[in-house]
């Protein structure tokens, strides 16, 4: 009897693709991801609008303290500026949140048909489809409503937010924002997408201004003709664009997912790939950089970047030295003396009324100790000293200075009001003026 020989017509197993660009980039975008939800909750970017607070590096910032805030704003924006000039578009392919969703929004759609594909393969091509759009637009439906808490958690305090939604709040001001950052979001990442990155965002106009001969970019060089015409370059480019017209089309992010699938392609006929990571239009390619000094590698190559370097790490030790001598407890002293110049006590003292207003700026409580220093003979009058202030709140007392009815001050004297927070030793010192009574000339 002849034996049965077992014919398989499947055909055997090939290993999946190596993507070195793709895996990096999924990787940092889980990063920048975890990063973005985690920013309001620790208070390390954030702007609460009903408390007119600005959070920036875990430091509690008020509105009064507009320039600090504006320059931490203006850092932020310089860094990303400077990104863009010594590496491209690096922003918006690795840790733009627009881009990272809007991909990860075409990966579930992927998954999600060939999940239905496979496991309703008897169903008809409609019903298929139809189940396939119900699933997707639920997916990002229940995404949209965790990234519009994140992102309204920027702006308010995310444990309020959260008490909002769990009694499905439509009525106050934030509640009706977080439902319309839903319904934007579920639009943006179901139907809009990348098309936002083309069509209304400024930063890709942006980038050609910021580009030079040393930027770094996707670059498709073929001097020796060996492109074989296969256009995977094209088919796998979620941007819609063809490497090989330019590396400065508006709609390249320069995301390396080309270079990949020319790497795959080019590998199998043993022939080197044509698009690769290169310094510049016409600049050498980041392989044949290896016996350059580190900080050449790392893309600081002529003066200019040089120059931006030392400013940027300029701007970031002014920004943290303002930061670090930012006194948390803001104490301001204004005189009283609406109605009278002075007025004279029981006891025949001159007494000038002062208000102070004591701001707690930190995460704790704080006790502020008054005292005044540069007067002869004065005392101070006020009443339950240390001063408790909680946290984020502003504190108003009134006090007096008196001197003796007979004292030889001048006409105006400067003196100085002195605070202590405890139990930091914290001191403030505010200049003041003590008026006392025109003296009458004898004959």
């Amino acid at each position: 009897m002849p034996a049965i020989v077992q014919i398989n017509d499947k055909p055997p197993a090939t290993p999946a693709a190596h993507r070195p660009h793709h895996e990096r980039r999924r990787r940092i975008h889980l990063f920048f991801f975890l990063v973005f939800c985690a920013l309001p909750f620790f208070n390390l970017m954030r702007f609460d609008i009903p408390k007119q607070r600005f959070y920036f590096a875990g430091v509690e910032l008020w509105i009064n303290e507009f320039a600090i805030i504006f320059f931490s704003l203006m850092f932020t924006m310089f860094f990303i500026v400077a990104l863009s000039m010594f590496y491209g578009r690096v922003y918006c392919s690795y840790a733009c949140p627009q881009m990272i969703f809007s991909e990860t929004a075409l990966a579930v759609e992927d998954r999600l048909r060939r999940w239905v594909t496979k496991n309703f393969i008897s169903w008809p091509v409609e019903r298929r489809q139809l189940l396939h759009r119900v699933l997707t637009y639920g997916v990002i439906g229940a995404a949209s409503v965790f990234l519009a808490f994140i992102f309204i958690s920027y702006f308010v305090e995310p444990r309020d937010l959260l008490t909002r939604l769990l009694h499905f709040d439509v009525i106050t001001a934030g509640g009706i924002a977080g439902a319309v950052t839903t319904l934007i979001t579920f639009l943006d990442f179901a139907f809009v997408r990348q098309k936002f990155c083309t069509t209304l965002c400024p930063y890709g106009y942006l980038q050609g201004m910021l580009s030079d001969k040393n930027t770094l970019l996707v670059q498709y060089k073929d001097p020796n003709h060996l492109c074989i015409q296969c256009k995977k370059c094209v088919r796998i480019c979620h941007m819609g664009i063809d490497i090989r017209d330019s590396p400065f089309q508006i709609e390249c992010i320069h995301c390396g997912e080309c270079i990949d699938a020319c790497e795959e392609i080019m590998t199998r006929v043993n022939r080197p790939p044509v698009v690769e990571y290169a310094w510049g239009q016409d600049g050498a390619k980041l392989a044949s950089d290896t016996d350059k000094p580190w900080w050449y590698r790392l893309g600081i190559r002529d003066a200019k970047r040089k120059i931006v370097l030392v400013v940027m790490l300029c701007y970031a030790s002014a920004l943290g030295t303002a930061l670090s001598m930012r006194n948390p407890v803001m104490v301001r002293v204004n005189p009283v003396r609406t109605m009278k110049l002075y007025t004279t006590n029981a006891e025949g003292e001159i007494e000038n009324h002062f208000r102070v207003l004591i701001s707690n700026r930190s995460s704790k409580s704080e006790f502020v100790v008054v005292s005044i220093d540069g007067l002869a003979g004065a005392r101070l009058d006020l009443a339950q000293q240390p001063i408790a202030v909680q946290p984020g709140e502003t504190t108003e007392r009134e006090f007096a200075v008196a001197v003796p009815q007979g004292s030889a001050l001048p006409l105006v004297s400067h003196f100085r009001v002195m605070t202590e927070t405890q139990p930091d030793a914290r001191r403030q010192a505010i200049d003041m003026t003590f008026l006392m009574p025109a003296k009458k000339e004898t004959p």
